[in-house]
């Protein structure tokens, strides 16, 4: 009789703990949270760099969960944040490793000429606009090009869907770089693509290409009204998303 009540405790305990990892890795992984505030405040301060605005990172990881658990992207461990409301004279390229809750490397990075001149302000999702497009994109396959290593994007909303279309990629450019700011007081601006310094760009695209999520952020009203993924409530499982990809 003992024998049977132990075993019945030891089964119990099992359980409960079984209960609790499973709210435990619900906490963690999934988009629907009852406290995602909590929990994105707290991997913020993980974070520690206040280059990255805490708006941009919370609808990023926000779009990021709720992608991830809706099997839409292949590669978990990064998200990449591009803070179009900052200036093109700053840094606000950001890689964020979510396994170990760092950013691995930050840059300046260029804007779409027709966008604006040292800040953003204009977008997007017409082939020929030359402007650049914001929205959560997929990261895809690499390829040769004029640029030489360059990654494909895919976008996954409305916003910028026509990313294939309008050949919107990441790629290097020698008007991404400090001696050009130094020279023209401002940094130089691409045909709508997000691109990159040349140094370490080989190392980013390797830690990114093939799957992975990028969100180009910047406070555009109608966007933050009209996303289904921004507004994302993380507390409601019934809200769904629909994607347009191209």
């Amino acid at each position: 009789m003992l024998k049977k009540f132990v075993v019945g405790i030891f089964l119990v305990i099992i359980s409960v703990n079984a209960d609790a990892s499973e709210l435990v890795n619900k906490y963690e992984r999934s988009y629907l949270l009852e406290d995602f505030d909590v929990y994105a405040q707290q991997l913020y301060s993980k974070l520690n760099d206040a280059d990255l605005s805490y708006e941009a990172f919370q609808l990023g990881l926000k779009g990021y969960l709720k992608l991830r658990d809706d099997e839409q992207i292949n590669s978990d461990r990064f998200l990449t944040i591009i803070d179009m409301s900052r200036s093109a004279n700053l840094k606000r390229f950001f890689l964020i490793d979510l396994k170990d809750e760092k950013i691995v490397h930050k840059s300046i990075v260029a804007h779409g000429r027709n966008s604006g001149g040292e800040y953003a302000k204009l977008f997007s999702n017409k082939v020929g606009s030359y402007k650049s497009s914001i929205g959560f994109y997929r990261t895809a396959e690499t390829y040769r090009g004029k640029h030489g290593l360059s990654l494909r994007l895919d976008g996954l909303e409305n916003s910028n869907s026509n990313a294939r279309k309008r050949a919107i990629v990441i790629h290097a450019a020698d008007y991404v770089s400090e001696h050009f700011i130094r020279n023209n007081g401002r940094l130089g601006r691409s045909l709508g693509c997000p691109s990159l310094p040349e140094k370490d760009y080989d190392k980013i695209i390797g830690k990114i290409k093939d799957g992975s999520l990028l969100f180009i952020y910047y406070p555009e009203e109608n966007y933050l009204r009209n996303s289904s993924l921004v507004n994302l409530n993380p507390a409601s499982a019934a809200e769904e998303t629909s994607l347009t990809v191209q």
